[in-house]
C-alpha cells in the first residue's frame, strides 16, 4: 500500500481505528483548562509566516478550520514573528489579538520573552497581565541565547512566581533543510537540569526535542526532572508505543506515560503526521486520551489557577 492509499483508507475512518473510536460522542469546545468535551489539546502550533516559504495553513483561520476538522479542540499558539522579530512586544501583541480574533476561542496565545535583551522583564509582565497568557514560548537558538546563561534562570524564577508555564524550542526546521543563512544549532538542554533543580517549581515542556534530546541527556530529564515532552518529531514507526515500553531507540528507558503531550508543529509540520504516530502504535484508550489532553490539561490548569488568583488579587483595591 501506497502513502496516498494509506491516507484514503484511514484518514477518511479514523472513528474506525481503536484510540479513535469515540471520538463522534466528544462533540464541542474544551474549557480554557483542557477540560471538557474537546479530546485533543495541540500544544505546538505557530501563526503568521514561517521565514523561508509559504505555508498551505499560514493562514489563521485556514489553521483553526484544519484543527478542528481533526478534532482539535484547544492549540497553544506562538508566533513565527518571534524568531527574527526585535520588537518583542509588538509580536506578543499581534500574537493575542489574532487569537482574539480569528482563533474562534480555540486558541491560547503563548508569547515570547528574549532574556538577554533589555526590559525583558516587562516583556514577561506584560505576557501575563496585559495579554492574559499564561505561558511563554522560548526560541533560545533564533534569540541567541543558551540554557546555561543566568538570565534563562531568572525568567524561569519569574514566570514560575506568576503562575505561567514555560515551553522551550529545542528546535524549530530540520537542520538538513535549513536555510543557509540560518543554520542554526539546536538547544543544548543539559544545563536545563541544574536549573529546575534551583527552581523546582517550575513547568517546563520542550516542544521539538526528540531529534536531538535522546540517548542519556534524555534518560536524564526523565529522571531528574518533571519535563514534559512534546510529540511532534518523535520519529520511527510505532514510535509511542516503543517509547512507552521502554524499546525506543531514543530512550533507553521507559517514557511515563504522564510526560508525554500532543502537539503538531503545525502549519510547517502537517497535522496528519501526528496523527499517524497514534494510528502505527497500539494504545489503550487511557494511553491516547492522556495524550491527546489529559497531560496538557492538568499542565495548564496549574498555571491558570495561580495566575487568574494573581490577577484577582492586582484587581482587589
Amino acid at each position: 500500500m501506497n502513502r496516498r492509499e494509506f491516507l484514503k483508507g484511514t484518514l477518511a475512518t479514523t472513528a474506525g481505528v481503536a484510540c479513535f473510536a469515540h471520538a463522534a460522542s466528544t462533540e464541542g469546545s474544551a474549557s480554557r483548562d483542557g477540560s471538557g468535551s474537546g479530546w485533543i489539546i495541540d500544544t505546538n502550533v505557530e501563526l503568521f509566516g514561517w521565514p523561508h516559504r509559504e505555508l498551505k495553513y499560514g493562514a489563521t483561520q485556514a489553521l483553526v478550520e484544519k484543527l478542528q476538522t481533526h478534532s482539535v479542540r484547544q492549540a497553544w499558539a506562538g508566533s513565527y514573528e518571534a524568531l527574527f522579530h526585535k520588537n518583542i512586544d509588538g509580536v506578543n501583541r499581534r500574537l493575542a489579538e489574532e487569537c482574539q480574533r480569528n482563533g474562534r476561542g480555540m486558541l491560547a496565545p503563548l508569547g515570547t520573552v528574549n532574556p538577554v535583551w533589555p526590559d525583558w522583564e516587562e516583556d514577561l509582565r506584560r505576557c501575563d497581565e496585559d495579554y492574559g497568557m499564561h505561558g511563554i514560548k522560548l526560541y533560545p537558538s533564533y534569540q541567541n541565547y543558551t540554557l546555561d546563561h543566568p538570565n534563562f534562570e531568572k525568567l524561569l524564577r519569574q514566570a514560575t512566581d506568576r503562575g505561567m508555564l514555560v515551553q522551550v524550542a529545542v528546535a524549530m526546521e530540520d537542520e538538513r533543510v535549513h536555510h543557509p543563512r540560518t543554520v542554526l544549532s539546536a538547544v543544548d538542554t543539559q544545563p536545563l537540569r541544574d536549573t529546575l533543580n534551583r527552581v523546582p517549581d517550575a513547568r517546563v515542556m520542550l516542544v521539538n526535542p526528540f531529534r536531538h534530546v535522546r540517548g542519556n541527556e534524555l534518560r536524564a530529564l526523565v529522571r531528574e526532572t518533571n519535563v514534559l515532552f512534546e510529540i511532534s518529531n518523535l520519529d520511527g514507526t510505532g514510535g509511542l508505543e516503543r517509547i512507552l515500553s521502554g524499546s525506543h531507540w531514543y530512550l533507553p528507558v521507559t517514557m511515563p506515560l504522564e510526560r508525554l503531550v500532543f502537539g503538531s508543529h503545525a502549519p510547517l509540520f502537517p497535522l496528519e503526521n501526528a496523527l499517524f504516530k497514534f494510528m502505527e502504535s497500539e494504545l489503550s484508550k487511557v494511553q491516547c486520551e492522556a495524550i491527546w489532553k489529559e497531560n496538557a490539561g492538568r499542565f495548564l490548569a496549574t498555571a491558570s489557577m495561580k495566575s487568574d488568583n494573581r490577577r484577582q488579587n492586582r484587581s482587589q483595591p
